[in-house]
């Protein structure tokens, strides 16, 4: 037995030192393609933005249409975000991430080589599915291969890898359009979605999807998507006369989709936690509102800061750097300040911040100083940061463990859709102000009012976010229950 045990306890040691490393590579492995996912989408969203006068200019569009190379990107993430990220859960997340950054990748070709502005829309629908792929998967990714007492940093590497993409993308979308073409801009999502790839066939080992075997809801995943579009194109066809009527069949969709949704055993979206958990709901809602009131902020100052004040598209980036520069510092900080204050109370004060910087920008003219513009990107970055890492802390611990997946793809979803809401306000005072005419000097005054006129909208809509923010309630536990209040009664090992 003694010569058993002195050969036995060695191996063992050696398999137990084995296994350990190939976690830590895994670990790593993960970590890299969720930051390089997590990097180059916002990159590309952001640069865009800053070659749209570009781009308007190269193929003759009218507002209305520029605004939708935005739109329908956004638009094709949000439509199949839910439906892909189950299926990711279903057949594997890691196979659908790497078709996802190849999608991603050959559409931002095709979309360098576009000849036509119908080609370019089309070639950005594509993007957005394949970003989609990406969205719906990294983070899921993530969650599975790192163990709860260190997914904390990981996850928060990841979110920083986003805002830095957002702070580097009007940058590098402005020298690439100045010193090169628009072209240029999506031709540099190739080789990093090439390299993201290598990285994930080579380095990550495994497969996740613990959802296997699951029937997947085509009906929901139909519906889902068809009311989205017809909403969205909706808004974007006002003053027509089937505006309306796309409006009309959007929301009622909608509401059967949730009618669907909360009977069916295997839905593709589990809408019971807004039914259920107090918390969860109204931080989706203030996210929803949140991303409905900013996202279009890069898009109309880029335009404002080309057409009407004449900057270089460089010069214009190096401005809006400024945005999400403050949004990168501030929530690390924001996020740790939430651990020791009620979250809700941080993020409502940003939300509140959030406003004041959009009313600042809805008063912009002409003559109005670059101090003044700067300031107030500022004050709307600062207040985002305060309200995005505390709602999305007040989110992931209002569920349990075992639902945090679903939590996951709620923070995205919400984050989508307004993203796609803040263009279709942008598109509809488009729409309603200035028409389908191209935006130059002519123009000038109904663009202007338009801007002002969504950021006013915009600045309500951050306002009612504070109310939802506000009225979420208490998520600090109860004394002597170790579950925070909106989660009481739930357990980590429930089926």
């Amino acid at each position: 037995m003694s010569a058993l045990g002195r050969v036995t306890v060695p191996k063992a040691k050696s398999v137990r030192r084995k296994l350990a490393v190939e976690d830590s590579e895994t670990k790593r492995a993960a970590l890299l393609v969720a930051v390089m996912g997590s990097f180059v989408t916002p990159v590309m969203g952001s640069s865009v933005n800053v070659a749209l006068p570009a781009i308007g200019e190269a193929f003759h569009l009218d507002a209305v249409l520029l605004s939708w190379i935005a739109t329908s990107y956004l638009l094709a993430a949000a439509v199949f975000l839910v439906p892909l990220g189950k299926i990711g859960d279903i057949h594997g997340r890691k196979k659908l991430y790497a078709w996802g950054t190849v999608l991603f990748a050959a559409a931002s070709l095709l979309a360098a080589l576009s000849v036509s502005a119908t080609m370019l829309i089309c070639c950005r629908v594509l993007q957005g599915v394949g970003a989609a792929m990406i969205f719906s998967t990294g983070m899921a990714i993530l969650t599975s291969v790192f163990p709860p007492n260190e997914r904390g940093r990981a996850l928060g590497i990841n979110v920083a890898a986003v805002y830095i993409g957002l702070s580097l993308g009007p940058f590098i979308g402005g020298f690439l359009t100045q010193h090169f073409s628009w072209r240029a801009v999506f031709f540099f999502n190739v080789p990093l979605g090439v390299a993201t790839v290598a990285v994930l066939l080579l380095k990550l080992k495994g497969e996740w999807s613990e959802a296997r075997g699951e029937k997947f809801d085509y009906v929901g995943s139909i519906v889902y998507g068809v009311s989205l579009v017809s909403l969205m194109y909706g808004v974007a066809t006002v003053p027509s006369p089937l505006a309306p009527c796309l409006m009309a069949v959007g929301v009622a969709g909608i509401a059967l989709f949730t009618a669907w949704e909360l009977k069916i055993d295997h839905p593709v979206f589990d809408l019971s936690l807004f039914r259920e958990n107090r918390v969860f709901a109204f931080s989706s809602v203030a996210a929803l509102l949140n991303y409905s009131a900013t996202f279009a902020v890069t898009f109309l100052m880029s335009l404002y800061l080309q057409h009407v004040k004449g900057f270089s598209p460089q010069g214009a980036g190096l401005v809006l750097i400024a945005q999400p520069a403050v949004m990168a510092l501030g929530s690390p900080f924001a996020g740790r300040l939430s651990d020791r204050i009620e979250p809700r109370i941080v993020a409502s004060v940003g939300m509140a911040l959030t406003s004041v910087g959009l009313i600042c920008l809805s008063c912009v003219g002409e003559e109005t100083r670059l101090g003044f513009i700067v300031a107030s990107l500022l004050v709307v970055g600062l207040g985002f940061s305060l309200f995005s890492s505390p709602n999305a802390n007040a989110i992931m611990s209002s569920v349990p463990r075992r639902l945090y997946g679903i939590a996951s793809g709620s923070v995205g979803t919400m984050r989508l859709l307004g993203q796609m809401f803040s263009m279709g306000i942008t598109s509809l005072t488009f729409a309603l102000l200035i028409g389908r005419i191209p935006i130059d000097k002519a123009s000038h005054s109904a663009f202007l009012t338009s801007t002002r006129t969504a950021f006013i909208v915009f600045a309500v809509l951050c306002a009612g976010g504070v109310v939802a923010s506000l009225a979420r309630g208490e998520l600090r536990p109860l004394p002597g229950n170790p579950e925070p209040r909106s989660v009481k009664d739930q357990t980590e090992d429930r089926p």
